[in-house]
């Protein structure tokens, strides 16, 4: 929920209380990522942690504190089991806190994070959680971008993952695509090529990516190409599709070799922007990077 702080003060400001219902820890399977919250009130729910009987039994929990005026913090913990009808088989921890009508704190915390957004500057939105995507997410996390990483299988996520980068498991990933800013920077290498097709597709519907790229070989750009411009995708929009994705003359195909790749080509991107650079090349339709270029392999 990435406006929760926006909606805590837009409560407090019409004198209602509310709980703050924070996925704690997680271990296993489980719908949501650690630091996923959700905002209950007495008569409305904002945002989600993943819904099901597990989001229901915590709606429930939290309008029970709100009735009875609990104000202390709790953490409880739900396997995901029978018992809760879910079969992620997983264990999450669920931490609720009550948030007063006065809450002076969440001005605080409002300026704070307007620091963080103006340090970073951009948005990566990553699909994919394979060896390359991995390798990437450690790559971006010293550059100043807000990285949302997107995956089905929650497992293939790292434990830890650096403070810029937020990780959403879904299985609706073109929801992410919409959700993104104008402006945004798409990075797609998944673990399926119909799922990359159609990811494609719908950035390019969309059309207002500051970059796109799309992780593969010449061969598949031209597959994809084909294919896309049959369904009423323009040749310009095609254009602006960057595969093989990373700058030239980095051979290697081991994942942090990609990773540095794709990385300095988002900073050249990123330059070019702010007339920072020349005519560096950027590899589209009409300029194909060379099929032995690093990240061609995939």
């Amino acid at each position: 929920m990435s406006d929760w702080l926006d909606t805590l003060r837009t409560l407090r400001d019409t004198g209602e209380a509310s709980v703050v219902v924070t996925v704690a820890s997680t271990r296993g399977s489980v719908p949501r990522e650690a630091g996923t919250k959700m905002i209950v009130t007495a008569d409305a729910v904002h945002g989600t942690i993943g819904g099901g009987h597990l989001e229901h039994k915590a709606i429930a929990i939290a309008r029970d504190r709100l009735a009875a005026g609990d104000a202390q913090g709790a953490l409880r913990r739900f396997p995901l089991g029978a018992s809760l009808g879910q079969c992620c088989g997983g264990i999450v921890e669920l931490l609720f806190e009550t948030v007063s009508d006065e809450a002076a704190w969440t001005d605080l915390l409002a300026d704070a994070r307007r620091r963080d957004e103006r340090a970073r500057d951009f948005t990566i939105v990553l699909f994919g959680a394979g060896h390359v995507a991995r390798a990437l997410a450690r790559t971006l996390a010293g550059l100043p971008c807000r990285v949302t990483w997107v995956d089905e299988r929650a497992d293939e996520f790292p434990r830890d993952v650096p403070l810029n980068v937020t990780v959403v498991c879904t299985d609706a990933p073109e929801d992410e695509i919409d959700a993104a800013p104008a402006g945004a920077y798409f990075l797609v290498m998944t673990h399926s090529h119909a799922l990359d097709e159609a990811l494609a597709e719908r950035i390019l519907r969309r059309g207002d990516h500051a970059y796109f790229g799309l992780i593969g070989s010449a061969t598949k750009r031209r597959a994809f190409e084909r294919r896309l411009a049959r369904r009423g995708i323009p040749v310009a929009r095609l254009a602006t599709m960057t595969c093989p994705i990373g700058v030239a003359g980095i051979p290697g195909k081991e994942p942090a070799a990609i990773a540095i790749a794709v990385a300095a080509q988002i900073l050249q991107v990123r330059a070019r922007a702010a007339g920072k650079m020349g005519s560096e090349t950027h590899y589209s339709a009409a300029t194909p990077a060379p099929e032995c270029s690093a990240a061609a392999a995939e």
